[in-house]
């Protein structure tokens, strides 16, 4: 194999195989070989001055210092020259192994000295920094002399231990909650789970007078016997959460079976076959799409009971439930809801018996939808029926001739219905707001006795909070639905004074128990009390009571609590003294039995508060 010019000459004349050594083989690599280990045997070659020093692709580092016996070199190209040669008989692929070695080595002692003189410096200026806060802060106590070398070091110890725990607590808690809950419970009390969702005061000034009758919604369901919840969906109420949560989120003995991909579920009562609930999810649309007050009254028993004749019907109690939402959040969702095709065709509006004709419920669209349709025009069709929908949907509509409007004057009509739709309301069994939903959550727990498993969730972002309105357009929604809008604000009032009500029953439930059990605590501590008293006079009975005077006051009230609080079993079984003897004794001394009179009746009342707290 021909050598490069310039290693043919740093080697000088070829080597000379000595006697005894392998003859020259043909394999270049391995002549090549043959010819570097022959030359670094060689005592005064350059490859054994190279083979002295340290291992092949390690260099010695920064500070190490040549060396004794090796010669100092005039300038690195006379070393790169004198390890070109040696460098070059070696394999391609380890030559560059061997450089690339070299290269790392070099970074990483680099790395490594960059990085402790870094650390040094940052610590150096780190003392300063602290020594100059030390000396600001405890400015005043530098009299007492200045801080040695152990003082620097504590201080510094302390300095990282703070460093760490920051470091720790962000790596157990990286976020910001921890942080604002530990906050929270050092400045302020937890705050009320049932607070206001929107942000409002918690305390209001209510605008109706309810009677006690109408707050205190407490309903005896018995899911067993033949009670029914019928379920009043509203659309774009939020109705279908809620639904969702009486099927699938709710404390049950025999919960509801829900498959997968099947929107109806099965919720039957425990121990039969027949469901307990009137809903989208259990029963479908059984009465139409989105049935109102006046279709569901009429066709509910009859749905139910159908197949049953009308003397076997058993006597049920039909409670109707409902949501409500703010109506200008609403008619906007309804307005999206359309734009993207919903028609609500299958819905029946049987009233009285008969749908309507097409003269008394015209159509807004010629189409088979009113997809894409813009918000003027929504607004602009006299016969919309989002227009006071919550109003129409809870009132009674044979009232007012159904949806004849010839029968009566607007004006009539208007107040007519309003004022069945606030009756109904009011006498339902619950109704719920969208935008408290834990509120609605606790009503419904209160009123049904039925606890749900998750809580509800306040979703303040929809499709109608996107919608960007000016005020105008919100004054002619609200115009629009100016019957859906006193509607909901008697079902607010009444809901918020239902929920206050409710919150202030439960404190006050909770105040009785605690005083009742602070009762019972303390007559079990003077019945103990007596009874250690009682035992102690019995052993030592040569003690003069006439010494201790406050002794002997002690023991006759304790003569006389003690039957009070322990009763006598000869007492209990008959042995009563007569009437007879009682008056005689009244009059014998009249003092002395009223007072004994009221010190009985004051501890016969308070046992018999402990033991009816028992």
């Amino acid at each position: 194999m021909a050598l490069p010019a310039c290693a043919a000459r740093a080697l000088g004349p070829p080597l000379q195989p000595e006697r005894g050594a392998p003859a020259r083989t043909t394999c270049p690599r391995r002549h090549s070989r043959v010819e570097a280990e022959l030359a670094a045997s060689r005592p005064g070659s350059v490859a054994a001055s190279v083979r002295a020093g340290p291992p092949r692709g390690v260099s010695r580092g920064f500070n190490s210092q040549p060396l004794p016996d090796e010669p100092l070199k005039a300038s690195s190209s006379l070393a790169g020259a004198a390890r070109a040669p040696l460098f070059a008989l070696l394999p391609r692929g380890r030559r560059r192994r061997m450089h690339d070695l070299r290269r790392r080595w070099d970074l990483g002692s680099l790395c490594r000295a960059l990085l402790t003189r870094g650390l040094a410096a940052l610590g150096h200026s780190l003392k300063h920094v602290l020594g100059a806060i030390f000396s600001k802060i405890f400015g005043p106590l530098a009299s007492v002399g200045n801080m040695d070398e152990k003082s620097n070091k504590l201080l510094l110890a302390l300095v990282m231990l703070f460093l760490f725990a920051v470091i720790v607590l962000q790596y157990v808690c990286p976020g910001t909650e921890c942080q604002l809950l530990r906050l929270q419970a050092f400045s302020s009390p937890m705050p009320d789970p049932y607070r206001s969702e929107d942000e409002s005061s918690a305390r209001f000034v209510p605008r109706y007078n309810f009677s006690r009758g109408d707050l205190l919604r407490k309903v005896d369901f018995d899911i067993k016997g033949d009670d029914l919840i019928v379920f009043l969906h509203i659309q774009k109420t939020g109705g279908t959460t809620f639904g969702r949560h009486l099927v699938r989120n709710i404390q049950l003995e025999q919960p509801c079976e829900c498959r997968v991909g099947q929107k109806k579920c099965t919720c039957h009562r425990p121990g039969k076959r027949e469901t307990w609930l009137f809903s989208r999810f259990s029963t479908g649309w059984s009465c139409g799409l989105h049935a109102d007050w006046t279709e569901l009254t009429s066709c509910v028993p009859a749905v139910v009971d159908g197949k049953r004749d009308a003397r076997l019907r058993p006597s049920r109690n039909f409670h109707y439930i409902t949501i409500l939402r703010d109506p200008v959040s609403r008619y906007l969702s309804e307005w999206r809801h359309v734009q993207r095709g919903a028609t609500w065709k299958a819905s029946l509006h049987v009233c009285d018996g008969r749908p309507p004709t097409s003269e008394e419920l015209p159509s807004c669209y010629t189409g088979d939808d009113w997809s894409g349709c813009p918000l003027k025009e929504f607004m602009d069709c006299p016969y919309n029926l989002a227009n006071n929908r919550q109003v129409r949907m809870l009132s009674d509509l044979t009232l007012v001739g159904c949806y004849n409007l010839s029968v009566m004057p607007e004006k009539q009509r208007n107040k007519v219905l309003l004022e069945s739709a606030k009756s109904n309301l009011k006498h339902m069994a619950f109704f719920g707001l969208t935008e408290f939903q834990r509120k609605t959550q606790y009503l419904f727990e209160k009123t049904f006795n039925m606890n749900f498993i998750s809580p509800f969730t306040q979703y303040n972002t929809t499709r109608a909070s996107s919608v960007e309105i000016n005020e105008e357009i919100q004054k002619r929604i609200e115009g629009l639905n100016f019957l859906d809008m006193e509607l909901y604000g008697y079902a607010k009032d009444l809901f918020l004074q239902r929920y206050q009500f409710m919150r202030q029953k439960e404190h006050q439930e909770a105040r009785r128990k605690r005083r009742e059990q602070r009762r019972f605590l303390k007559g079990r501590f003077l019945q103990t009390h007596f009874q250690s008293r009682s035992q102690g006079q019995s052993q030592n009975p040569s003690q003069n009571p006439s010494q201790n005077p406050n002794l002997n006051a002690s023991q006759n009230m304790t003569q006389k609590l003690i039957p009070k609080l322990i009763p006598n079993p000869t007492q209990s079984s008959g042995q009563h003294p007569s009437r007879k003897e009682n008056r005689e004794s009244q009059r014998q001394n009249p003092g002395q039995e009223q007072s004994e009179g009221s010190t009985s009746n004051g501890t016969h009342d308070y046992i018999g508060s402990v033991e009816k707290w028992r």
